[in-house]
């Protein structure tokens, strides 16, 4: 059977904790709960004996995806509209949740719910799947009394993220498909091909065409010292990787990122989009200010947004305008700040955010599709031009020599 470890509050307000063995999480909550006591906590115990013991120990076990969340959001918002009570309609999508983790983390928040707690402070639990906006936006549905209504918001924006998220990753994945099958080839065809054309090369080294001694000579130097090119490739990559994850390295690389050529637009519209909808839907709900704002900068996903929120957040807690450090830091086209500081001063802001996050997603859309379309033939004819260099390098002096022959 089954051991669970539980963590209780004693009669004396101590905090008590144990083992017990029990045929599922519900029986042992029921057991502990009938001894008098107020449970904290409980949680499956791992078994550790034996073979499958030790794969247990070693199974990596995965958080819920954006998609998890997002259909759990989903599903919670229709329980919840058609009247079920939070308790049960939590206790019933947990027991459809395929993912172990995210499943124990909805039956604990179910037992968090029957232990008095709100759902807003069971979610808070958890911050690295539910973010700081999803707990704000529900905390803000309890109080107003609309909840159901809300989480239909909520399900609606990770829907709209998850499919900007898609959209600019299969931007990104198909050129660099291209790229690494281009390298590829080139490390095929210099590291294979060419070798066998240096037999019939050698001692003709003379009225060999410079692009063919230079291709002979970087062949030689790639089979030579492979090792240290794939040390150095990695070294590189490595240090970019670690570079872009420093304060200073992530400041430049969001910064190029915004100066790149083709992508520039598309990065742009990416972080105006995912800033303004966030903004926009947390004052909606009625989140505060201040909270939007930093919420806002935390999600941005940029450094030098997340830099300008910050300013703003600055500006309005010493009680100033929104307007001004958004025009100062020169990352938002003109007419959205000029929009932004007409809906504060007409007290629709989360309206205006609303649709200017809208109208930015349309063109998100529209900048993605551009860029494919550009970037695809680019890479297939600059791929074109490495291979007809290597081909032609190795031709020119075929037909040189059988002209000699003759």
């Amino acid at each position: 059977m089954p051991e669970y470890r539980y963590k209780i509050r004693q009669p004396n307000g101590g905090v008590g904790t144990g083992t017990l063995e029990a045929a599922t999480l519900e029986a042992a909550a029921t057991m502990i709960r009938g001894q008098g006591a107020e449970l904290l906590d409980v949680q499956p115990v791992e078994a550790k004996g034996g073979f499958l013991g030790a794969l247990r120990q070693v199974r990596v076990d995965f958080g819920p995806s954006p998609r998890d969340i997002l259909n759990f959001t989903s599903e919670l918002a229709v329980m919840v509209k058609a009247g079920i009570n939070i308790r049960s309609a939590v206790e019933g999508i947990a027991e459809q949740i395929e993912n172990p983790k995210f499943r124990r983390m909805a039956k604990q928040i179910r037992l968090d719910i029957e232990a008095g707690k709100s759902f807003s402070e069971a979610l808070s639990r958890y911050p690295k799947v539910f973010d700081p906006l999803y707990v704000n936006m529900v905390r803000a549905s309890e109080s107003a009394g609309n909840f159901g209504h809300m989480l239909e918001r909520i399900a609606a924006y990770l829907r709209q993220q998850l499919e900007i998220r898609a959209m600019v990753r299969g931007a990104m994945i198909y050129p660099a498909i291209i790229a690494v099958m281009a390298v590829a080839t080139t490390i095929f065809l210099l590291a294979f091909v060419l070798p066998r054309f240096s037999l019939i090369f050698a001692g003709k080294e003379a009225i060999l065409p410079k692009p063919t001694k230079m291709l002979l000579d970087l062949s030689s130097f790639l089979r030579t010292y492979w090792y240290a090119v794939v040390g150095v490739a990695g070294i590189l990559a490595g240090g970019f990787y670690y570079l872009i994850h420093t304060p200073r390295g992530r400041a430049w690389w969001d910064a190029a990122k915004l100066r790149l050529p083709l992508l520039k637009r598309m990065f742009r519209a990416l972080y105006i989009t995912r800033s303004l909808q966030t903004m926009g839907e947390m004052i909606n709900a009625g989140v505060p200010m201040l909270e939007t704002l930093q919420i806002t900068a935390d999600v941005s996903g940029n450094a030098l947004f997340a830099r300008m929120w910050g300013s703003v957040f600055r500006s309005v807690r010493a009680g100033k305008k929104i307007a001004p450090p958004l025009a100062a830091h020169k990352l938002l086209p003109g007419n959205v700040v000029q929009m932004i500081s007409a809906g504060e001063e007409s007290g629709r802001l989360g309206e205006v955010l609303g649709d200017v996050a809208e109208h930015y997603a349309m063109e998100l859309r529209n900048t993605i599709k551009a860029v494919t379309a550009m970037i695809e033939p680019l890479m297939i004819v600059v791929m074109g031009l490495v291979v007809g260099f290597i081909a032609m390098s190795i031709i020119l002096p075929i037909f040189k020599l059988s002209q000699l022959v003759k």
